[in-house]
């Protein structure tokens, strides 16, 4: 199944062209602001992000739109299963135009089946007259399941509260955001100082790291950051968040290579992040 849903646009709108309500430059990205994805293949526990421009919307004389925006994903029989009704909103136009950014965000359940799915969004402009509405369909894959890195972003603050961009101003500090899903566990071996006491609930065994690669594909340090999980994880719990800091202190282009390690079940995984940080201008 599929989790909670965020559909969202920025607070700003910039000029289009004419040629009335159209949807486009939709792809699914790192996160809310970040850059775009190579493929639409997830994992169940990931992060479904595909990011848009609404084209043509109408803007008040107050600079305000208003629209309704709804999301349905559709499996390959074409049978419903996810619904977020269409819902009415208002943003301001703060740069003038009719381009307004918008974002279709849900998280994948770590029960989901695998297979082809469909995402339809549907944009109503409230302001047009009559209402105009448009839509668009993409495909997407989830995998089945297993050990891997989902829900790759950026983030402001160190909690992944703020979302962020993947290009950074030199002199700015991020966060990459990620969790790892489908682990092993483990009971805890008893205390050998009070061999009756009962032992703690199953605990993964992980660590992560972290390289950052330069343009070239060569490690801008030599030694990966390296975190081994320490704190305890709930039973309940499939699901453990890591983040990392990225201080953007020298212009150009990397890859954020994030690895993680589950020794209980002596299997690895990467994931490769593309970022970019470039110098402050007027």
């Amino acid at each position: 199944m599929f989790g909670s849903v965020l559909l969202m646009t920025a607070l700003m709108v910039t000029p289009a062209q004419a040629g009335g309500l159209s949807l486009t430059n939709v792809r699914p990205t790192f996160g809310q602001l970040g850059g775009t994805r190579p493929d639409s293949k997830f994992l169940p526990g990931d992060i479904l992000c595909y990011s848009f421009d609404i084209e043509g919307i109408v803007v008040n004389d107050e600079g305000q739109v208003q629209y309704e925006m709804g999301m349905e994903i559709h499996d390959a029989n074409n049978k419903l299963v996810f619904e977020s009704k269409p819902s009415a909103r208002v943003n301001l136009a703060l740069l003038g135009g009719g381009r307004l950014p918008a974002i279709a965000y849900t998280t994948i359940e770590d029960d989901q089946a695998a297979g082809t799915y469909t995402l339809k969004l549907t944009v109503k402009d409230l302001l047009a007259k009559p209402n105009a509405t448009q839509t668009f369909t993409k495909k997407f894959e989830v995998a089945k399941k297993q050990f891997g890195i989902v829900g790759v972003s950026m983030s402001v603050d160190e909690r992944g509260s703020i979302p962020a961009p993947t290009t950074g101003v030199v002199g700015q500090f991020y966060f990459v955001q990620f969790g790892v899903v489908s682990f092993d566990r483990a009971v805890p071996k008893p205390d050998p100082k009070d061999p009756k006491a009962k032992p703690g609930p199953a605990q993964p065994n992980l660590t992560f790291e972290m390289t950052i690669l330069d343009a070239a594909g060569k490690p801008t340090f030599t030694k990966p950051i390296s975190y081994k999980l320490a704190a305890e994880v709930k039973e309940t719990e499939n699901l453990v968040v890591m983040r990392f800091p990225i201080p953007f202190t020298k212009a150009g282009k990397y890859t954020v290579r994030l690895k993680a390690v589950d020794t209980l079940a002596n299997k690895q995984t990467t994931f490769d992040l593309p970022i970019a940080a470039v110098e402050s201008s007027n």
